[in-house]
């Protein structure tokens, strides 16, 4: 009786033991497929590999992009809303250009040194007597042109490299898909020259094959992404660069009925005149 009770105490004992060494090895899986991705990458073919490479340096592009282009864009929107509130204040054109010159990121700020630059050699020209003959509406085409020139040079600036971003948004799924093909492919040749189709002869090539394009997609996605958040911030940097040209044609035509350009707090709008 004694001896049948320590049994079932001893089996009772065992029973918990034996169930965590069965359960050290399933525990134990989720590292080892980690380490088997690294092997399948490592053992794979060398057009998969060459794929790979070549998808994370797309990755590595995009995301340096994505970075830099997001911090531009930051320090030119921050920098236009100095310049806002500089300019509007200011009361009169050279005053205006003094207070603006350390904004060098705002496209706003640039727009106007190339105005403020041509309405000077105007003045220079029109001192030495030059513009004799010239009418006024073709002086303020010239300004137009520099003026135009300018937001083109800032559009172009500001853009400058995001175009990748879509490249990289349309051919990255495409080339891990090359990839793709190309592993299968060496899966069945692998298949044909074992002489058998079971799953432990397809499984790591088909495996290989699909690393590509999951590591396509990895690169593809934040660009995509990305692309569209630059360029509607574009776009508005552009809306303002267009605003602040008509607004600055405006200031200066105002010249023509008193002879004298006014000072941008004179004639500032409403929705654009900053508290002093």
């Amino acid at each position: 009786m004694s001896h049948g009770f320590l049994d079932a105490i001893m089996a009772l004992v065992a029973t918990p033991a034996a169930q965590a060494a069965q359960a050290g090895p399933a525990a134990s899986q989720p590292l080892a497929g980690t380490a088997n991705v690294w092997q399948l990458v490592l053992s794979s073919g060398q057009v998969v590999q060459l794929v790979l490479v070549l998808l994370v340096l797309f990755s590595l592009v995009t995301w340096g992009i994505i970075i830099s282009k997001y911090l531009a864009i930051r320090q030119a929107r921050r920098q236009n809303r100095r310049f806002a509130s500089l300019f509007w204040l200011a009361s009169s054109l050279e005053q205006a250009q003094d207070a603006v010159k350390a904004l060098a990121a705002s496209p706003l700020a640039a727009v106007f040194h190339l105005g403020y630059a041509e309405l000077a050699r105007i003045a220079r020209l029109r001192a030495a007597g030059l513009l004799q003959g010239v009418s006024q509406p073709g002086l303020m085409e010239n300004l137009r042109r520099a003026l135009s020139q300018g937001q083109a040079a800032e559009r172009t600036r500001l853009a400058r490299t995001v175009t990748f971003l879509a490249t990289c948004a349309n051919t990255a799924p495409f080339i891990g898909l090359f990839g793709t093909v190309w592993g299968i492919m060496d899966a069945f040749r692998a298949i044909g020259a074992a002489g058998s189709a079971n799953l432990a002869t397809v499984a790591p090539g088909i495996a290989e094959a699909l690393i590509t394009t999951a590591t396509g997609l990895f690169a593809a996605i934040p660009a995509a992404v990305f692309y569209n958040y630059f360029n509607r911030r574009l776009q508005v940097l552009d809306a303002g660069m267009e605003s602040f040209r008509r607004h600055f044609l405006n200031l200066v035509e105002l010249s023509q009925q008193g002879g004298v350009i006014p000072g941008p707090r004179a004639v500032a709008p409403d929705q654009l005149r900053p508290e002093a």
